[in-house]
């Protein structure tokens, strides 16, 4: 019942490096921010494969003497938030797998709305998978296409529909890959020693000490491998769309995503927020952390004060929240510490960057109220989700999404707030540098760009893998 918005997942590669696992480890880290899950990384060394997949975060899977065993001079890495497939530990990835063309592993961020319709095809032909999530898909069709193309990778990938940003580790090669619309970000970066490497985002880059390259473009293969790097295209680009929820909260601050620095970008979406919905206020606080960033905009534009009047708990894990409300309120105080002096009697503006369930949100603005704010004028610095998402965000189906069947003012009682108002679609997309064709939008205004029919909720493969367990049985 966490209304916060979940993460997707982080990939990165690199080629010829002595320093490989420790690359690895460090961009993943970088990362962290896009999946706490599971983490992994596998590595190439003298043509054989290793992978290593734990769950958690990246500093509780890996210790120095993991990164040791972990030896080659190329690997991927991957941080993992499940959007399909529940969080277990034969879904960490990168997936290693062995077939007649050898060795692969892969890792993906996205989410595939066909994978379902092709696992069902595929285990007809008498396939066998060992997970429930939508990347092994992938792995077997690529497994069955081996032998009967010259390219099998980029006959595989149109088969996909949905978002994707792959990193394949063969034995002598790393492909990356990108899906036709450019959904999710995936980067091109060299080290100082000049080793060509792929990341999520830019952040991952400057972790290791590399520079950015360009984005891989959508359609397009990267071949990072003894030879250098290569490019080809698999598809034409379709209209892009870019995921702009990625500026809105997944980002690290710091990155630069579609050719925006997110950054800019949140305190652009507070300035304009500010713009489309002012009040007469004494001070703007944030909502830590995602609403940082806007807030310093929203405050800038208002000519209102910026305090910081909650301060978050950094040692209160993700597994504290237990399933029960009590214990999910008693984790939000704990999680979110209120500072009495600047919220007293004031009349507060807080910017948060999205409500989709309104539950933590509620309890949120309850301990302001305790703590005794004499009002509370709640901005969001997007608009109101009010539609599932099937492109890798954890935004459940449209009947738990609070915006879908209340209006502003009824979420604004329920939530306990003085005013409630959400930055608007065309101001959204006024905060960023390319026209608005070029994103996805469908989570607000429930326009797909692609078909979803058929498409695969978080647990569907799960629940289609146990009925096959106990099919076998």
């Amino acid at each position: 019942m966490d209304d916060q918005t979940k993460h997707k997942c982080g990939v990165f590669g690199i080629w010829d490096d002595p320093d490989t696992a420790h690359k690895c480890y460090t961009a993943l880290f970088a990362q962290q921010h896009r999946g706490q899950e599971s983490a992994g990384i596998a590595v190439v060394d003298e043509g054989q494969l290793n992978a290593h997949t734990g769950m958690g975060l990246v500093a509780e899977v890996f210790d120095d003497q993991m990164l040791a065993r972990l030896t080659g001079n190329a690997g991927i890495g991957h941080n993992r938030y499940s959007t399909t497939g529940a969080s277990r530990s034969c879904n960490a990835q990168p997936l290693l797998r062995e077939y007649v063309g050898g060795q692969v592993a892969l890792a993906h961020n996205g989410n595939l709305v066909n994978a379902e319709l092709l696992r069902r095809e595929y285990e007809s032909r008498g396939h066998m998978f060992q997970t429930s999530t939508d990347t092994e898909v992938i792995l077997v069709l690529l497994a069955s296409h081996h032998l009967a193309k010259e390219d099998p990778l980029a006959e595989v990938l149109p088969h996909l529909q949905g978002a994707y940003s792959l990193v394949f580790l063969f034995d002598d090669r790393i492909e990356a890959a990108r899906d036709p619309w450019g959904w999710r970000p995936l980067v091109l970066g060299k080290t100082e020693a000049g080793a060509p490497c792929v990341a999520s985002e830019t952040v991952a880059l400057d972790a290791i000490g590399a520079t950015y390259v360009r984005e891989v473009k959508p359609g397009e293969i990267v071949t990072l491998s003894d030879k250098g790097v290569q490019s080809r295209m698999f598809a034409e680009p379709q209209q892009s769309a870019h995921c702009i929820f990625e500026h809105v909260y997944f980002a690290n601050p710091s990155s630069i995503l579609f050719g925006d620095t997110v950054q800019v970008v949140r305190e652009r979406l507070g300035e304009k927020l500010a713009e489309e919905s002012p009040v007469d206020a004494d001070c703007v606080i944030p909502m830590p952390d995602s609403g940082r960033s806007s807030s310093m905009g929203y405050a800038r534009a208002s000519g209102l004060p910026y305090k910081e009047g909650i301060v978050p708990n950094r040692y209160v894990g993700r597994t504290f929240i237990k399933p029960s409300q009590a214990q999910r309120e008693v984790a939000v105080r704990l999680k979110l510490n209120v500072v009495g002096e600047i919220v007293k009697g004031h009349r507060l503006i807080v910017v948060d960057d999205s409500i989709v369930r309104g539950t933590t949100t509620r309890y949120k603005m309850a301990q302001l109220r305790r703590a005794g704010a004499k009002e509370i004028h709640l901005r969001i610095s997007c608009p109101p989700i009010r539609h599932g998402c099937y492109f890798g965000v954890d935004f459940p189906d449209a009947k738990d999404l609070i915006a879908s069947n209340k209006s502003v003012e009824e979420i604004a009682e329920f939530l306990g707030v003085d005013s409630l108002a959400f930055l608007s679609l065309e101001g959204m997309l006024s905060c960023v540098s390319l026209p608005k064709e070029n994103y996805c939008t469908a989570c607000w205004s429930g326009r797909y760009p692609i078909d979803v029919e058929h498409p695969v909720n978080k647990l569907d493969l799960e629940r289609h893998q146990l009925r096959m367990f106990s099919t076998d049985k």
